[in-house]
């Protein structure tokens, strides 16, 4: 029985492959004195578009720097099959074979003709050679790439079943454990994610039937709901009289991953990553979902569902009418500039005919429940029913919902009262910067209600020190601000403080 540790490769996942050295150095050092043979420490790849860290790319420096910190170990990297062929291996791999023991390669199956190909260049030069084989949720529908096995026990060290959706069941386990092994004598590996919490139990199944090599990471950091946990992996065979280590080696780096897990989210499972995995549904939009705070928990669920159903949306609302129907509105973003200037915005709101108030977003819709004036509220599909449920649709007769275009990427799921006054959009035409933003739909709506003087109040800002989620939201409303900001005869101005750029700062309170 081996274990490999692949928290540095799989955990770039929520760190875009970089890591702070500190920790890398406090994890090396643990792992040179654990029970673990093997640690993969990332990718070798191409150069591929966008940003992808220390790790993606390992070059010869770092790889250097992580076998002398862990001299003892196998270090392994793994190849991204759908981006790598044959000819790129003189560069990617020749160099790094002082470090590196073992390639893995990461193989759907309907590549597993092309992968071979490629297994066979890695290991003429020189290298253990490890299919890492993804969907195994799946495979029972069509094994017939299985077959493909034959003739190659040469080639490959290790065939990896890797449980992509986290879905997969102990019997389960067993049976294609079975089939794999009717097929080929390669020795077997698993990699198990943890959506359904069956991870441990999955991983000792695997032991159970035969599997010499397993997959792990600390506190299960990894894609999505992440891994089997390391440390609890080597509980377990430590209780069993399989390992033997000292507890205090794993104490401080599993502590030290938990911080950089308050930092960058809480991988682990939870309700979306459950139903993704019950239903083999692909983790990248749950993880994108789940991350961006922006989606209530019903909404994800909601699109989740709609994709198990191929469902484009789940109902058609009336389209708002493009007609001049005020000539100024104020849009109420999540900002606490909001409640700062309530008693203002009331005031102005009161004091003006051609005047709508226009949410983006339902966070600020009770604030402003008794005020007598036209309202419309941005919503994206799915929202806290909490809120909703507060709102007494009867008595806001002046009121309306507005939601994104048809189809909605999380489809649409409102209490039959909220859907009576629910309006669509026919589309969005200013930006192609988000679709589904509150603020671009409460933008919209403000352009198709004929509105030539918009005010802006609760977009705030963010801090100088931004987590990666309010990075990608801030720098979102900066080009959607952008864009706006170019439709003529339409004038925006923020009329509390902000740290937007671009936009032009008056007051409220001159106003009114």
């Amino acid at each position: 029985m081996k274990i490999l540790d692949c928290t540095i490769r799989d955990g770039g996942y929520y760190t875009n492959w970089d890591f702070d050295q500190s920790l890398i150095t406090e994890y090396c050092k643990s792992m040179e004195e654990l029970p673990i043979e093997y640690i993969e420490v990332g990718y070798r790849s191409i150069l591929l578009k966008g940003y992808l860290g220390k790790y993606f790319y390992c070059p010869i420096y770092v790889l250097d720097e992580l076998k002398r910190l862990m001299p003892s170990k196998k270090l392994v990297i793994i190849l991204n099959e759908k981006d790598i062929r044959p000819e790129h291996l003189e560069v990617l791999l020749t160099p790094i074979k002082p470090y590196i023991t073992l390639i893995r390669m990461a193989v759907d199956p309907k590549n597993f003709e092309r992968a071979i190909k490629l297994a066979k260049a890695v290991k003429a030069l020189g290298f253990e050679v490890a299919f890492n084989v993804m969907y195994m949720s799946n495979w029972k529908q069509d094994p017939s790439f299985l077959d493909l096995l034959e003739g190659l026990d040469e080639t490959l060290d290790y065939f990896y079943m890797v449980d992509s959706f986290g879905g997969v069941l102990p019997n389960e386990v067993k049976e294609i454990i079975q089939l794999v092994k009717s097929k080929t004598k390669v020795s077997l590996g698993f990699h198990g994610h943890d959506n359904l919490n069956m991870g441990l139990i999955n991983t000792i199944t695997a032991l159970e039937q035969g599997c010499d090599i397993v997959d792990a990471t600390i506190t299960g950091m990894g894609r999505g709901a992440g891994n089997l946990k390391t440390e609890l992996l080597l509980t377990y065979l430590k209780s069993q009289n399989k390992v033997n280590f000292d507890f205090d080696l794993l104490g401080g780096v599993v502590a030290s991953f938990e911080e950089l897990k308050k930092e960058y989210g809480n991988w682990g499972t939870s309700l979306p990553y459950m139903f993704s995995g019950a239903h083999s549904l692909p983790q990248k939009d749950v993880m994108e979902w789940v991350g961006m705070n922006r989606y209530s928990l019903s909404s994800i669920l909601n699109a989740l569902n709609n994709k198990k159903l191929t469902v484009e949306d789940n109902i058609k609302l009336p389209v708002l009418a493009k007609e001049k129907s005020f000539k100024t509105a104020i849009i109420l973003g999540g900002g606490k500039s909001v409640y700062s200037h309530k008693e203002a915005i009331v005031k102005y709101a009161e004091s003006n005919d051609d005047f709508c108030l226009i949410h983006a977003g339902i966070k600020n819709v009770l604030q402003f429940k008794d005020l007598n004036c036209k309202q419309s509220i941005s919503l994206v599909g799915v929202e806290d029913e909490g809120v909703l449920d507060q709102i007494d649709v009867s008595e806001r007769t002046n009121s309306m919902f507005i939601l994104p275009p048809y189809p909605r990427k999380m489809g649409v799921s409102l209490p039959s009262r909220i859907k009576l006054i629910a309006k669509e959009l026919g589309e969005i035409e200013f930006t192609n910067s988000s679709l589904d933003s509150p603020f671009v739909v409460a933008l919209q709506t403000a352009l198709d209600l004929g509105v030539t003087e918009l005010f802006l109040v609760g977009f705030d800002g963010y801090d100088i020190d931004l987590n990666k989620n309010q990075f990608v939201l801030a720098q979102e409303n900066q080009n959607i601000i952008n864009d706006a900001l170019k439709i003529g005869g339409f004038s925006v101005k923020s009329i509390s403080p902000t740290k937007y750029e671009n936009i032009e700062l008056t007051s409220i309170y001159s106003l009114i």
